[in-house]
């Protein structure tokens, strides 16, 4: 699959689209802008798209002349014409899972999602909700080891070492990398009973 440049002048919209985007342009024009053009326009032989209207005139406002296309010339008309459909309508079938949604949002401090079209006045971040998703993220990242008779921690200064010597029992075995010499690396012989520890501490 071969991605190629085209001028946004060569591309020819389809006459009888029929999915009304004009509400969608601001959006993935901002989309564009932030991330970049990630998605290419696919068009037939003779450069009708087949999907990626509203990604030609996000482009085309945003003062763009080239664009990433995708060549589908490997389909029949009447492939092309149901993939017009299929691709847009496929999506009206998922939804939002409005936990895993939040978690995520409590993530991005630093872009306005408001210019990708969500309405953040739905989701009302708490301290509290920031704390429980950290519980849940420790969890999951140590259940990735819990088949694991061993373990071994570094860490980066002496107070986290002694706090968690403190708490799980680790024992410590010093080892040195060249003239530097990390502090705390431990190892846990009984990686099962660590890990009740953990979980009861994480919950």
């Amino acid at each position: 699959m071969e991605i190629i440049n085209k001028s946004v002048d060569d591309l020819i919209p389809y006459d009888n689209n029929p999915r009304k985007n004009e509400d969608s342009v601001d959006y993935v024009a901002s989309s564009i802008k932030e991330f970049g053009f990630k998605v290419p326009i696919i068009v037939d032989k003779d450069n009708v798209i087949v999907t990626g209207h509203t990604r030609l005139k996000a482009a085309k406002r945003l003062g763009l002349e080239e664009v990433p296309c995708i060549m589908a010339d490997d389909l029949s008309d009447e492939q092309i014409k149901a993939f017009r459909l299929a691709d847009n309508k496929v999506g009206e079938f998922s939804e939002w899972d409005e936990g895993l949604l939040e978690l995520e949002l409590m993530d991005i401090d630093n872009l306005n999602l408001a210019d990708f079209g969500f309405d953040l006045g739905d989701f009302e971040i708490e301290e509290e909700k920031k704390e429980e998703r950290e519980k849940t993220i420790r969890a999951m990242k140590l259940k990735q080891f819990e088949h694991y008779d061993y373990l071994v921690f570094v860490f980066d200064n002496q107070l986290d070492w002694l706090n968690a010597v403190t708490l799980f029992d680790i024992k410590q075995v010093d080892a040195g990398y060249g003239k530097q010499k990390k502090i705390g690396i431990g190892r846990v012989l009984e990686g099962k009973e660590l890990f009740k520890k953990i979980n009861k501490e994480v919950e």
